[in-house]
This record gives structure tokens, sequence and C-alpha cells, in this order.
């Protein structure tokens, strides 16, 4: 249950990290936006440094920069996959990829299900699908390159997460310290490289410092709730995010929830609760 609670305190923060981090995007180029939440999540793990503890071992280095550079992969597909097109079609293959690999790894590594997780672990994933998905109308067929994309995308998510769990659990908040050093090494290599292409519009400071902190704090909370439960149970609850930036959408912007979300926030509920008894 503690396991469980984490998760969904991880896909509410990653949720609304990406809402902000996309109301930033809007005002300034991308990466001017990641500049800025970069930085602000490196500073929150140090913070959290003297509170958790960090172990800095061979092994919390080699994971934890494996994390970074899944991370900084995960940045590059997801965006590019939203730039080409259609976003109803292809988020919901990132998601579903994101959230399908951790299981994979969970149930292969020996985790074991009862009845009710037998049940409500496909439940999650149809919601995953569901949630991120829009209403679908009028879309345009992907390409074999937009759905390669989307593939890499949710791939690169998965094994940002995976690597993250295969840290020592001994290794406090080492591994997401090492991790977001590495992966802002390289957002800031591409922005320095790319500075004359990024645009003179200023980035929404306080926006994208605030999608940083979430991001850092849905990294801490997936941590610790794959220490104490399963990966299986933990990587489909956290990949519900979308969940997060749907209401939160239709809460500040008063964009339309459909038919076919709201069914998938019904799904995930009804998915949670039979996690929840497993």
């Amino acid at each position: 249950m503690i396991a469980l609670l984490l998760a969904l305190g991880s896909s509410l923060a990653y949720g609304c990290a990406d809402f902000l981090g996309g109301l930033g995007a809007r005002k300034a180029h991308v990466l001017r936006t990641v500049v800025i939440a970069a930085p602000a999540s490196l500073a929150v793990e140090l913070l959290l440094w003297p509170l958790l503890g960090a172990s800095f071992s061979a092994a919390t280095l080699g994971w934890g920069a494996a994390s970074g550079i899944a991370s900084a992969a995960a940045f590059a597909l997801l965006y590019r996959t939203l730039a080409i097109g259609p976003m109803n079609v292809l988020s919901p293959v990132t998601a579903l990829v994101s959230a399908a690999l951790p299981v994979g790894v969970g149930l292969l590594r020996g985790e074991h299900l009862g009845t009710a997780g037998l049940v409500g672990l496909p439940l999650a994933l149809v919601a995953v699908v569901l949630v991120s998905a829009g209403h679908g109308a009028g879309s345009a067929r992907p390409s074999r390159t937009a759905l390669l994309s989307a593939f890499g995308a949710g791939a690169a998510i998965a094994l940002q997460l995976v690597f993250l769990h295969q840290a020592p659990s001994d290794s406090g908040v080492a591994p997401l310290i090492i991790g977001r050093a590495v992966s802002s090494a390289v957002t800031l290599t591409a922005a320095g490289l790319m500075h004359r292409r990024l645009g003179p519009e200023r980035p929404a400071y306080g926006m994208s410092a605030a999608a940083g902190v979430l991001d850092s704090v849905a990294n801490l909370l997936f941590l610790l709730a794959a220490r104490s439960g399963d990966l299986a149970v933990v990587a489909v609850i956290t990949a519900l995010y979308p969940a997060g930036t749907v209401l939160l959408a239709r809460c500040v912007l008063a964009e339309r929830i459909h038919r076919g979300q709201f069914v998938g926030l019904g799904t995930a509920a009804v998915a949670v609760g039979l996690l929840a008894l497993t």
C-alpha cells in the first residue's frame, strides 16, 4: 500500500510537471524551458542529500548515469514524436510502451501478482492509453518514422525508470543526483550548440523552475516506491501521469476532457483499487 501511494504521488507530480513544462514551452523554445528546469531539479536533489543521504558506489554511479542518458534521450525523442504527430495516436503509444517495458522487466525478475493484480495490471495499461489519448476524430495515419519515434520515446522513459530501480537500495538519492547531472549536462550542451536557433523569447522562469522541482519530486517518489514494492505495479501506476495533466488542463485552461479520457480515468480508479488488494 505504501508503494502504491508513493507511485500515485509520483504519477501526479509527473503530470503536474508536464503541464507546467508544456505551458512554459509555449512561451519560448522548449530548450530554454529545460535550461531553467534542469538546474532547479538538480538543486532540489542536492538539498535532499543531507536529509535522505547518498552513497556514491560504482554501481550507483553506473546506474545513475545510465538513467540520466535515458532521460535525455527520452526528452529528445518525446518532443520529436509530438512534433511529427498525430499526437492523439502517438502519445498513447509512448505511454503504453513506457509502462509495459518495466512491467515485463519486473515479471521476468520473478515478481508475482495475486488474482486482483492480474486483473488490475492490464486494466491499468488500458487506462494509460485511454487517459493519454485525445478524441481521435479525423486523425491522420502516423508515418513509420513517427511510430518508431513514439516507441523510442516510450522505451527511453521506461529505461530511465528501470535503471533507477536497479541502483542499490542503500544509495539514497545518489542515483537521482547523478542522473540529473548527466541529463542536465546533455541538455545544456544541446542548448549551447543550438543557441542561434532558440529564438529571442525569454522563458517563463517561475513556471519552468516549478516544472523542474516537480519532476525531481516525481523521480524521488518513484525511487522510494520501487524500493518498497514491485516494479511491475509501481511502473504502471506511475505511467498514469497523463491523468494529472488532463485534469489540470481542464481546471486551469478549461480544455475539454473527451469521453474516452473519462472512461480512462474511471478505469484507472478501478485498476488502482485492484492493485491495492494485491
